[in-house]
């Protein structure tokens, strides 16, 4: 039988990038994953391999130097990556939603400007939506731009911002109410603005600071952090797409790509802990015999692999479906749903395999069981997600009566 999770109609060079990747995690990656986790470091050395591989350009297209690549593709070296550590996948994935937003709604200055430098990794992206007092309620952003001249004066605070200490680009929504009159529907008021900084913490540009690393269970190594805006001033032409009240629209739009981002983090971090549950139960004995023998294990590991194949299969398919052109926002809600809920499920099944051991930081189960709780809530909670479908499937199955 061939190993979980195997991807039918691949063309030769996706098999090829894939199979580089697979061995650059299995080389670099999973020996010091853990290691480097328990100490929250930066992984330097694996970013820096990633940019020899080419991957912080692997979904732009080749005119700007890029690998132009499909969000299949991605999603599936997403998956790799995120087998040996989740953490790497994230400093990857806001970049590529900005990125990705850049291709689909950038001005043409703006795609010549930051587009080949990102694909390089000489400019690293993020994107900032969330607030303090939010949630999952985008409509109620109250950071704010004023237009003053040919400039826009940013104020407001933001919240998990993904990669904020390291990052040089971030694409920040805040509402904007130039042009739109009182009583506008709020996601018709927002903007997306493109903000230019040093990477560290503190003040990174004037008028804006990024505080310092938020100190998290999980999803360690990454910075993730607040964005504070206090007077800060951003020339009109880094508005994305040079026109205001279109940020949700292209926010949204990136988002899409991020789900079937976080699901196949979810995969890959379902399918390394299927690995470590189903490698420990044929080493460890237990009434003279390996637990893999016991029928109560055997059971468990035929339901982890099961919702490892069917996660996969889900993810695969939002991102065919998002590459095809087609809306994609039922597909990447149930892939991202699923592949969530079934990562919390292997993870936690691989752990209870591993019995008091798993309790131990020795053990790399340990680490999955603190990451995998992240993807229950990143790009939109589990509910928000049934939400996105349910409304979808009453517009697809309208009754007509």
């Amino acid at each position: 039988m061939a190993r979980l999770a195997q991807t039918a109609g691949l063309t030769d060079i996706q098999q090829e990038i894939l199979s580089t990747v697979r061995d650059f995690v299995d080389k670099e990656i999973i020996p010091v994953a853990t290691e480097l986790e328990h100490r929250d470091e930066y992984p330097q050395q694996i970013v820096d391999g990633l940019k020899e591989l080419g991957l912080f350009g692997l979904m732009i297209p080749e005119e700007y130097g890029g690998l132009g690549e499909s969000l299949l593709t991605y999603a599936l070296c997403v998956e790799e990556i995120a087998r040996g550590w989740m953490s790497v996948s994230g400093i990857i994935n806001t970049h590529f939603i900005v990125a990705y937003m850049l291709k689909q709604h950038g001005t043409q200055e703006q795609k010549d400007y930051f587009l080949p430098k990102m694909a390089l990794g000489e400019i690293r992206g993020a994107f900032s939506m969330s607030e303090p007092g939010l949630g999952s309620d985008v409509s109620a952003i109250t950071s704010k731009a004023v237009r003053d001249g040919d400039e826009y004066v940013l104020n407001g605070q933001k919240m998990w911002l993904t990669n904020g200490g390291t990052s040089t680009l971030v694409a920040v929504l805040v509402r904007s109410d130039e042009g739109h009159p009182e009583g506008t529907a709020p996601h018709k008021s927002m903007t997306t603005f493109l903000v230019e900084k040093e990477p560290g913490f503190g003040e990174v540009r004037p008028g804006l600071t990024i505080p310092g690393k938020i100190d998290k269970m999980g999803y360690k190594g990454v910075d993730t952090t607040e964005l504070i805006m206090d007077g800060l001033r951003i020339p009109a032409d880094r508005v994305l797409g040079g026109g205001t009240g279109r940020g949700f629209y292209q926010m949204m739009d990136g988002v899409e790509v991020g789900r079937v981002n976080v699901a196949a983090r979810g995969c890959g971090v379902a399918q390394r802990a299927f690995e470590l549950g189903v490698q420990y139960a044929q080493q460890r004995h237990t009434f003279g015999k390996p637990i893999a023998q016991h029928q109560a294990i055997q059971f468990k590991l035929a339901e982890m692999a099961t919702k490892v194949e069917a996660a996969h299969a889900m993810m695969v398919n939002a991102a065919r479906k998002k590459d095809s052109g087609e809306r994609n926002d039922l597909e990447a809600g149930m892939a991202k749903y699923l592949a969530s809920e079934y990562c919390k499920e292997v993870v936690e099944d691989s752990f209870r395999i591993h019995g008091g051991y798993g309790f131990s930081k020795e053990y790399e189960i340990e680490r999955l069981y603190r990451e995998a709780p992240m993807l229950l809530i990143g790009e939109g909670t589990a509910e928000i997600q049934k939400m996105i479908i349910g409304r979808r499937l009453l517009e697809e199955y309208r009754f007509q009566g």
